[in-house]
């Protein structure tokens, strides 16, 4: 953590002109000191170079304060673009995509490419991070999800030993969201529910959950500020969540209720919506505790 003398002058020099309010930082660095922030981000987020820029920006200002963020990243609008043009069709079941063998490997290539593209971008704002992928150092132990979902897996062990090793060496963690079961086959995970895995795993203080809507709407399309867990599955019987929301809801609920504090779905398309959501009072998109 930076020294109290030098603090006002590095958030001076950091601080974007347009993100919160910089009279209300001090206190919030103080409640994420030697805190673990798990951050998702994904959707438009990704394709999108100045929006990624920004994404960027914010978890290197997060580090250079002296907090602890580890990234998790999506795909899916890239591996659908990839699929669009293999010709090869995308099909859903509850949000999630159904995988076979030939998708398997272009969901783990347009992965590795993400992955790339962000280490780069971080090192660019003198930040160094490390690849997290099947391939270089598994951290993501799954099980299949079920048989119609095919090559879809679901978290059953975290690495945290390997993921703390990176943390402790300065690193910012940029995770995939695949795993290998016992025989070493790879899966894809919905990245929501690979971040919620290793927030849990991590008892992180807060998981953020950057993506293409302002939050969870209700039936009015108004952003609902917060939810309490025992409200969710009310709204997921009236359908005020549904579709891909589903899955992401039932990772912030699985989170919460297992050593996370919070989780917050954000609009990743917001300039700085990370830093607003830690930094101000106010917050950003929804936030669901226990």
């Amino acid at each position: 953590m930076l020294s109290v003398k030098n603090l006002d002058n590095q958030i001076e020099q950091l601080w974007p002109d347009n993100g919160p309010s910089t009279k209300e930082i001090s206190k919030y660095l103080k409640k994420y000191q030697n805190e673990k922030i798990v951050i998702k981000c994904g959707g438009k987020v990704l394709l999108d170079p100045i929006l990624l820029d920004g994404m960027i920006g914010d978890i290197a200002i997060l580090k250079k304060l002296g907090l602890t963020p580890i990234l998790v990243h999506g795909g899916g609008l890239g591996i659908k673009k990839k699929l669009d043009e293999l010709n090869i069709e995308s099909r859903f079941i509850m949000g999630l995509r159904v995988t076979d063998k030939k998708m398997i490997k272009v969901v783990e290539e347009i992965m590795i490419e993400f992955n790339k593209e962000i280490i780069k971008a971080l090192e660019k704002k003198s930040c160094k991070a490390r690849s997290i992928t099947i391939k270089e150092n598994n951290i993501i132990y799954v099980e299949q999800e079920n048989k119609e979902l095919g090559y879809v897996g679901k978290p059953v062990k975290v690495n945290t030993d390997l993921l703390n090793d990176i943390i402790q060496k300065d690193f910012i963690p940029i995770v995939t969201p695949m795993g290998l079961d016992q025989k070493g086959q790879a899966y894809n995970i919905n990245a929501d529910t690979t971040a919620g895995a290793l927030a849990r795993s991590l008892k992180s203080r807060r998981l953020l959950l950057a993506t293409d809507v302002e939050g969870v709407l209700d039936k009015n399309e108004k952003l609902i500020s917060e939810i309490r867990s025992h409200e969710v599955e009310k709204l997921i019987n009236d359908q005020t969540i549904h579709g891909g929301m589903i899955p992401k809801i039932k990772t912030c609920i699985e989170a919460v209720n297992n050593s996370v504090r919070g989780v917050v779905i954000i609009d990743g398309r917001k300039p700085h919506s990370i830093l607003f959501e830690l930094f101000s009072d106010l917050g950003a998109g929804t936030l669901i505790r226990k």
